[in-house]
């Protein structure tokens, strides 16, 4: 092979138009997804303290929210409710008309097919201690949580979800809800999964958002420990066997060995969520004039689309198709 100085890498890096022409990998607009906490209680978008531009919102306001992702050439949202009422059991989870389930039912009517509707599927915004499932014994129980799992799903897809997203990591949750979906008629409502979703500090300013603190514990107990490579990809594995449409990797940005091996290992479309944390820690940096808000965000949603995910789901969203489409 040649080398210096026949071959000069510079070359290709020479001027602007030449750094566009040969730059292979972008992230498009219509790769993301934005995430949207929609709040029963709240009469006027709550400002969410951890999370700068991100908000607790009403009902009334999704029109506008919505408007704004489609305008910025985002098509899918992901919903996160958070419910007047919380119980042992997460009864609000699946309850007809549950904050989720209105919040669905308002967009579809107002937007149809143009906007996708993805829905979280969990129960720790809606019990009372907090955990992703039913206790028992002082402990998640994974058998009996599947079956509210499914309610959840099946009352999605009635209001008009066109994905749920089960994020608890319950061991055959993903068979569990598929199983639920067809059986009440919902053959064509796909799942995303939270197929590789580790114990994370990463997670701190969401359950802000969300008010899903555990009241006792952690949930190390079903989410997987950061040190585990192998394990992710059998969880993976495991979930496409049992009928996940697009399986995730959460967190993304510390996990991007992950989602290259889960890229170089399975043929579907693979979802990686650039959480919370991840989001706070720019935003702080932006305000105390550290790094660039902007060209920190495009690196990084690059950096993870290299990685091999195919869509992102980030609370950077509205922003960054703006940058985004400025490159």
């Amino acid at each position: 092979m040649s080398s210096f100085p026949q071959v000069r890498m510079r070359r290709l890096r020479r001027t602007p138009a030449l750094r566009s022409l040969t730059f292979k990998l972008r992230v498009h607009p219509s790769d993301l997804i934005y995430p949207i906490f929609v709040d029963e209680t709240a009469k006027v978008p709550i400002p969410v303290s951890s999370m700068p531009g991100c908000f607790r919102l009403p009902i009334e306001h999704l029109a506008n929210e919505a408007n704004k992702v489609l305008d910025a050439g985002i098509k899918a949202v992901l919903l996160f409710g958070i419910p007047s009422y919380k119980d042992d059991e997460g009864s609000s989870a699946y309850a007809e008309d549950g904050i989720v389930q209105k919040a669905v039912r308002f967009l579809k009517r107002e937007f149809g097919e143009d906007l996708i509707v993805m829905t979280d599927v969990c129960l720790c915004e809606y019990t009372a201690h907090g955990h992703c499932g039913i206790i028992k014994n002082g402990h998640v129980d994974n058998d009996s949580t599947l079956r509210v799992l499914g309610k959840v799903a099946v009352s999605h897809a009635q209001a008009g979800a066109d994905f749920v997203a089960p994020s608890s990591m319950m061991d055959g949750q993903v068979k569990a809800i598929r199983e639920a979906l067809d059986d009440a008629g919902f053959k064509d409502v796909g799942i995303m999964a939270y197929s590789a979703k580790y114990a994370s500090c990463f997670y701190g300013p969401f359950r802000e958002a969300a008010d899903s603190k555990p009241k006792f514990g952690d949930r190390r107990g079903y989410q997987m420990g950061f040190g585990r490579q192998q394990e992710a990809l059998r969880e993976i594995e495991l979930d496409i066997i049992e009928g996940a449409d697009i399986v995730m990797v959460k967190p993304a940005l510390a996990y991007l060995d992950i989602i290259c091996l889960a890229r170089s290992r399975f043929n579907v479309p693979i979802a990686a969520y650039n959480v919370s944390g991840e989001y706070s820690m720019v935003k702080a940096a932006a305000q105390l004039g550290w790094v660039d808000e902007r060209a920190a965000v495009v690196e990084i949603l690059t950096a993870i689309k290299r990685a091999g995910a195919d869509l992102i789901i980030t609370y950077h969203a509205r922003e960054a198709a703006l940058w985004l489409s400025q490159l």
